[in-house]
């Protein structure tokens, strides 16, 4: 593939979950390769001054295209740059105009591909809007700029499918790779509380998606994977989910991350510093106690999924070590999950700015909630008796707003926190592949995960699993054994919380030798093999002309 690449998701410029971090993480590797011939593809989400911060527009890029498409439905687009590594071309699309024909594209998907749209609701119309929007942009594109060889379109998730399906049926000339980071359908079984493992092999993804509400998400996006040429997902237990769930087995193109997020030397040393600095700061101030140097930061991140990601196990394993009355050492546990933030607590605030140290009352939380009497972690936190009184051991502080820098109590953005951590811990029940140990361990954090896990089971399969050889230990978990998860994880902690100085270093060092090994620069290859099966399966196609 060597003329034209396009890759369309809702978290292109948009940074509102994991596949953000993927995406913008492989568009260094990809711009290496093929210059501005691979184009992002997003929602136009930011408006006045309201502007995004990941993007910068251009005058220049595209500039011949811009002054001579016509897009239609009062489609508009603005193009730019996308401020990552390798500040690859982006394209937001502006896709409010398509809501006024979404009732006839659904009839037209209804008809061509089965899509069933009829019990939509929720964000099912937004997200059409946007992916049909996106395969019109890329018809004109590819048209204008009179590609002669060949042209993959690339769309991730079911938010984006409608365009997947619109591009094949307007553009048969062009190859569609459809990529499933997590199917809907299982992500719904695992959040109504369900066993998906145990009885994976005896559920029918239609008929789950009846009795879940799931119909229409589930419908569109298993007509993009059966449509699309080539179809992908990021693990093998999600290749074995959407085999089982959507009824086609996918290609597995593992997840890496982009090395230059990373700061190195005493560039990294420093950072772990301000890292520490901040967040002991911060806890002194909601606590009224004084952490010493050497207290054992822990964390957990991510999506607020609390079964799905494991909160609830992270929550038992830190009040299991707070109940053991010979810790030697303070342990700080952090739960970095974006909640339904009103804003920062203004007397952690006043505590702050004046370097005053006193017990605040709710001392487990930074922010301040809309429905804190009803947050699945606060109410964890209360049901659990974890309170940071003065004599514990063990203290649990829940920072609930997404860290972009501007939270109002952190004011340093995730990757900026990262680096202060001495351990992360990622319980997870549902995880496709897990970004957030993966980032750890690129930021030299020693990283605890399930073989539930995606990147869990890439490390049992590549690296064995040993902590002390690859910085990571891969929990085993399943529908059965919860009790089991959190005693080890429990176990596992305070043998962290043991080691000397030295010993941690070494833990350190083999993290940072398995991101390596998990990088782009090694896993792109598993993509460039997707492209070009969707190549070879859209010229074994014959291409149908179709009246617009």
């Amino acid at each position: 593939m060597k003329d034209l690449l396009f890759e369309v998701s809702w978290e292109v410029c948009n940074k509102v979950g994991g596949i953000y971090a993927v995406l913008s993480t492989k568009a260094n590797t990809l711009t290496q390769r093929y210059k501005d011939n691979v184009i992002f593809i997003g929602p136009d989400l930011w408006k006045g001054e309201n502007e995004s911060p990941f993007f910068k527009e251009s005058k220049t890029l595209l500039k011949a295209w811009r002054e001579s498409a016509q897009l239609p439905c009062g489609i508009t687009v603005r193009v730019g740059r996308w401020q990552v590594p390798g500040t690859p071309v982006a394209i937001l699309v502006d896709f409010t105009g398509v809501y006024k024909v979404k009732d006839e594209m659904y009839g037209r998907m209804w008809e061509m591909y089965g899509v069933d749209s009829l019990h939509a609701y929720g964000d099912y119309d937004e997200a059409c809007a946007f992916g049909l929007a996106s395969g019109m942009v890329i018809e004109s594109l590819s048209r204008n700029k009179s590609v002669s060889g060949n042209v993959v379109a690339h769309f991730d998730e079911w938010t984006t499918g409608m365009g997947l399906l619109y591009v094949k049926w307007m553009c048969p000339e062009i190859a569609t790779v459809f990529t499933t980071h997590a199917t809907s359908i299982g992500r719904s079984i695992c959040g109504n509380g369900k066993p998906l493992y145990d009885y994976l092999k005896g559920y029918n993804g239609d008929q789950m998606s009846h009795e879940l509400n799931m119909e229409s998400k589930h419908s569109l996006e298993k007509a993009a994977a059966h449509n699309a040429d080539a179809f992908t997902t990021v693990s093998e237990v999600t290749a074995r989910e959407c085999e089982q769930l959507l009824e086609r087995r996918p290609i597995v193109t593992p997840n890496a991350f982009e090395q230059e997020f990373v700061p190195r030397g005493v560039a990294l040393t420093n950072a772990r510093r301000s890292a520490r600095r901040t967040i002991l700061s911060v806890a002194e101030s909601l606590t009224g106690k004084t952490f010493g140097d050497d207290t054992l930061i822990v964390a957990t991140s991510g999506r607020c999924e609390f079964r799905n990601k494991g909160l609830d196990v992270f929550v038992d394993a830190m009040n299991t070590l707070r109940r053991e009355n010979d810790l030697n050492r303070e342990i700080l546990a952090l739960i970095l999950v974006p909640a339904w933030v009103k804003c920062g607590r203004e007397d952690l605030k006043t505590n702050l700015a004046s370097g005053q140290r006193d017990r605040l009352p709710s001392d487990v939380i930074t922010h301040e909630l809309y429905n804190g009497e009803s947050d699945s972690v606060l109410c964890k936190l209360c049901q659990s008796g974890i309170n940071n009184e003065e004599h514990e051991r063990v203290n649990v502080i829940y920072v609930p707003s997404y860290l972009n820098g501007n939270d109002g109590i952190m004011n340093k953005s995730y990757y900026d926190l990262l680096p202060g951590l001495d351990l992360t811990i990622f319980a997870s029940y549902y995880e496709p592949w897990g970004y957030t140990p993966l980032e750890s361990i690129a930021f030299g954090v020693p990283t605890i995960t399930t073989d539930l896990a995606g990147f869990g089971q890439w490390v049992l399969s590549s690296k064995g699993g040993n902590a002390a050889e690859c910085g990571v230990k891969v929990v085993h978990r399943d529908d059965s054994n919860y009790a089991d998860v959190v005693s080890e994880i429990a176990r596992l902690t305070r043998e962290i919380a043991m080691k000397s100085s030295a010993e941690k270093r070494k833990l350190n060092g083999k993290a940072r030798e398995t991101a390596q090994i998990a990088s782009w620069e090694n896993f792109m290859t598993y993509y460039y093999d997707a492209y070009n099966e969707a190549i070879i399966n859209k010229d074994k196609r014959k291409p149908n002309k179709t009246e617009k």
